[in-house]
């Protein structure tokens, strides 16, 4: 694995919508590692909240496709809402290529497949923010 000061960090805030514990564990503190602020939604319906209540503040969404209460597909269109400008990496261990194809004709940053490696989610998440498209 390459050197972990060799990744892309940043000072921006991320918020991570993904409802597997062992997930945001390794997220958050590899992104907190990378200088990120982290905030942490289990699913989609708490993702648009937190996002309603910190207006302008969250910078990048990253966003499981598939979870209870609100999947993904349903908090994208509802964060979009919100803010049409609202940068959202989209996650996925399983999900069908058309739903994929649907959210990043829809403004998606980019789709990243799980399971996750540092190396990939650091420089697709810097990707992002900077305005680059990511598929993964």
């Amino acid at each position: 694995m390459s050197d972990f000061n060799e990744l892309p960090g940043g000072n921006e805030t991320i918020l991570i919508v993904d409802d597997h514990e062992t997930i945001w564990d390794f997220l958050i503190e590899a992104l907190q590692d990378l200088g990120y602020s982290v905030l942490l939604a289990e699913n989609g319906l708490d993702a648009v909240e937190i996002y309603k209540e910190n207006p302008g503040s969250v910078d990048l969404v990253l966003l499981d496709m598939i979870m209870p209460k609100c999947g993904g597909h349903q908090a994208f269109y509802q964060i979009r809402q919100l803010d049409p400008q609202a940068k959202i990496l989209l996650s996925s261990g399983y999900v069908s290529e058309n739903e994929v194809q649907d959210l990043l004709r829809q403004g998606a940053c980019g789709f990243l497949s799980k399971p996750h490696r540092i190396a990939t989610v650091a420089q697709a998440i810097r990707d992002a923010l900077d305005g680059k498209n990511t598929q993964l």
